[in-house]
């Protein structure tokens, strides 16, 4: 059996310095803190994903007296293939880090170049398994999000014709708060994409993670709450 098999995490570990393990919890912390901010922000400064959580409501109420209802279906079925696109390429990028690791001698080539250091190849294998971490969460969220908007679609469909109906507003209000839980789940995967490529700078050291963590969340923080696009969203106050 291979020494690197015989090893324990605590072994494995290590290998790291404590600027190593201080750059990775800050990463997890940056991932979990911007996604607890985003998805719980208050009224007085909500975020882009509060204010579009709005719109998709509005969107389910105008379902109801919109005859015909293609256009809804059009614009449901163009998040659908958003999802699915993203879960395609995430899952493409899973099998490009797990062929990495198997093939993993000259990615230790190219890091030595990178960093001119000469760390065991455990080191450079823990460091890829954290990317496909970040991908392989990404792949899940995207895909359970094509189910809910999948699970949205029917919901509209069983919304009645009839504005008198009584069940016609309770389910499109249903359809509502599911597409609004499916774009959660789609979003959740974006951030977990968009932290994924920035652990690609811990090839490069310790310090590359931390500067490439902060620029990641800065990026994602500005787009939630100082964007010019933010901006437009809030412009219409009876939403």
């Amino acid at each position: 059996m291979p020494y690197a098999a015989r090893m324990s995490w605590t072994d494995r570990f290590a290998f790291f310095s404590a600027t190593d393990l201080g750059a990775l919890v800050l990463l997890t912390l940056a991932w979990l803190g911007i996604g607890f901010w985003i998805e719980n922000s208050g009224e007085h400064r909500p975020s882009v994903s509060k204010i579009m959580a709005r719109y998709r409501m509005a969107w389910m109420h105008q379902m109801v007296t919109r005859q015909p209802r293609i256009f809804d279906s059009q614009v449901l079925g163009n998040l659908r293939q958003s999802a699915a696109f993203f879960a395609s390429a995430s899952m493409i990028a899973i099998g490009g880090g797990l062929a990495l690791l198997g093939n993993a001698e000259k990615l230790l080539g190219v890091a030595n170049d990178l960093t001119l250091e000469n760390d065991p190849l455990i080191v450079w294998e823990i460091k890829v398994l954290v990317i496909i971490l970040f991908l392989s969460n990404g792949f899940l969220k995207f895909v359970w999000s094509l189910r809910l908007f999948g699970y949205c679609a029917v919901l509209m469909a069983a919304v009645p014709n009839d504005v008198d109906d009584p069940a016609a507003y309770p389910l499109a209000a249903q359809a509502g708060r599911i597409n609004i839980t499916a774009a959660r789940s789609f979003n959740r995967g974006l951030r977990s994409v968009y932290f994924a490529l920035c652990s690609l700078a811990w090839i490069m050291g310790p310090e590359a993670l931390i500067g490439a963590t902060v620029f990641t969340f800065v990026v994602l923080w500005r787009r939630e709450f100082a964007s010019e696009s933010r901006g437009v969203l809030l412009q219409n106050s009876e939403v």
